[in-house]
């Protein structure tokens, strides 16, 4: 079984990394994967509709993405970036920043008329306490916030992304990076499912700047995971509950689903609530909530795709990515999908 960090990377040529939404939502390519017989199947993702069952059910993660990543300038004049990753309770802001050397306690970066971003104290895995000066949070993320792309998109958002890196679905506000295999629905899609008898159930995980952290221990065991915070319902519980019951298949959109889905389920059976989740999936795990998963291709060496091969089998996808690429798959963020039945 796969122990090492270096039994997940694969080649992939930069240019078929992704870096814009395509013009029409829901056009994209599926790559279906049947872990029954090993058959890789190359699809239009409008197909996937009739990969569900009447009394499926399909689970969404409605996170929104918050315009989180501020860029402003040091006492020197020299710019400098902060991320804002969530709120603390006393008015704080848990963030990341860049360079380092820019967010020591006391130093401040200017914004704009007056607004400052205040560095209070450095913890222990380099994230800042940071506060605001001149203005409250929700008037300086809304005058200076811009959307936070994922590193690998080499360009500033434009209009097209404030549009393309929300999912139709997305209500509150929390993550700094979309749950991308949402990206590919339509309303309208969403209809057409449920109107074949598939359930739609709604959690909330926000994704937090580690699901872009790449695994730099070759021991899998010794890479620390930052906590992400997810909300899931007693409705959705139940959903998720009778969908079983009845043998049909709970789909999760996305790693973000499975992990607050599979944390929830720690116990043995599915808890309502709200909590923070740092769990890390590796081949090996045993799957107690989800049974099929919609996802995009993810990076080499990453804890994304570690948990998909733990679903899916270690050999099974590394054949699948290979055919992606030998297919010129669009991978990450904006591109295209995988079904794992």
């Amino acid at each position: 079984m796969p122990r090492h960090t270096s039994d997940f990377d694969y080649p992939l040529p930069p240019d078929l990394i992704a870096q814009h939404p395509l013009e029409q939502r829901g056009t994209s390519r599926l790559l279906v994967i049947h872990r029954d017989t090993g058959e890789l199947e190359d699809r239009a993702f409008g197909d996937f509709p009739s990969l569900l069952t009447p009394g499926d059910l399909l689970v969404l993660n409605t996170t929104r993405v918050r315009h989180a990543r501020l860029i402003g300038a040091r006492p020197s004049g020299a710019p400098a970036e902060v991320l804002l990753i969530h709120p603390a309770a006393d008015g704080t802001w848990i963030a990341m920043g860049k360079p380092g050397s820019a967010l020591r306690p006391g130093q401040r970066v200017t914004l704009g008329d007056g607004v400052f971003v205040e560095t209070v104290s450095v913890y222990e895995n380099g994230n800042r306490s940071v506060r605001f000066i001149g203005a409250n949070a929700d008037e300086v993320i809304r005058r200076f916030g811009r959307l936070p792309l994922p590193p690998y998109i080499d360009r500033e958002p434009d209009a097209s992304d404030e549009a393309g890196y929300q999912t139709v679905y997305a209500e509150r506000e929390g993550s700094v990076a979309a749950p991308t295999a949402g990206l590919h629905f339509t309303n309208e899609g969403l209809h057409r499912v449920q109107a074949n008898g598939v359930g739609i159930a709604r959690i909330d995980l926000e994704v937090g700047p580690g699901t872009f952290k790449p695994v730099e221990t070759e021991d899998l065991a010794r890479h620390p995971m930052h906590p992400e915070r997810y909300d899931i319902s007693a409705e959705v519980v139940a959903q998720v509950e009778r969908t079983r019951s009845d043998g049909r298949q709970v789909w999760a959109v996305g790693t973000t689903v499975v992990r607050a889905l599979e944390s929830a389920a720690a116990g043995g059976k599915l808890q309502p609530g709200a909590g923070e989740t740092s769990l890390m999936i590796t081949p090996g795990y045993r799957f107690r909530a989800v049974d099929r998963l919609l996802t995009n291709f993810h990076l080499p060496r990453s804890t994304l795709l570690m948990l998909v091969s733990a679903f899916a089998g270690h050999e099974l996808v590394l054949r699948a990515y290979r055919h992606a690429v030998e297919q010129r798959y669009r991978f990450y963020s904006y591109g295209d999908a995988m079904a794992i039945l």
